[in-house]
């Protein structure tokens, strides 16, 4: 037997203002989508901004659903959005913020998992990385070089081709 280890590094800023003013923009719009999110049975408002290459931002807020697997979370509606107005343009940069009244988190909240493999196949799909950035609601923000940071053992388009 054999015992392997996973690194992850990730940056911690104390708050969005010491980060880029485009990355700073991309966190203002998606604190700002998440007022658009529909979310009534969990109060659980998720606003995510999607920087594309050809400098294009798109937003997609959480649509939930009586029959909860029909929910639909931002990231993924961000990255349909993104693929149906500008079909083949990589993604460069998430950011992704929640704002959750019963019990404010104070720390970012990372995206579910079937966000985590939507995200890393869209970096394979278009051959570069998505930047990840996880803004928390008492002001440090995570940011993370690649989607397969958050998910580190996915799967890849290359499991179902022979």
């Amino acid at each position: 037997m054999k015992i392997e280890k996973i690194r992850l590094d990730y940056e911690v800023y104390e708050n969005p203002q010491e980060m880029s003013k485009i990355e700073q923009e991309i966190i203002r719009k998606s604190i700002e989508v998440t007022g658009k999110a529909y979310a009534p049975y969990s109060q659980f408002f998720v606003g995510a901004a999607l920087l594309l290459e050809n400098g294009e931002v798109i937003t997609g807020a959480n649509i939930e659903n009586a029959a909860y697997p029909l929910c639909l979370c931002a990231e993924r509606v961000a990255l349909a959005a993104a693929e149906s107005r500008f079909p083949g343009v990589a993604p460069a940069v998430m950011a992704v913020s929640v704002v959750y009244p019963k019990n404010q988190p104070a720390y970012p909240i990372p995206p579910c998992g079937a966000c985590r493999q939507v995200l890393g196949e869209s970096e394979a799909r278009h051959g570069q990385n998505i930047r990840i950035i996880l803004n928390g609601h008492s002001g440090v923000v995570y940011a993370f070089r690649s989607a397969l940071d958050l998910l580190p053992f996915g799967f890849t388009p290359g499991v179902f081709t022979t």
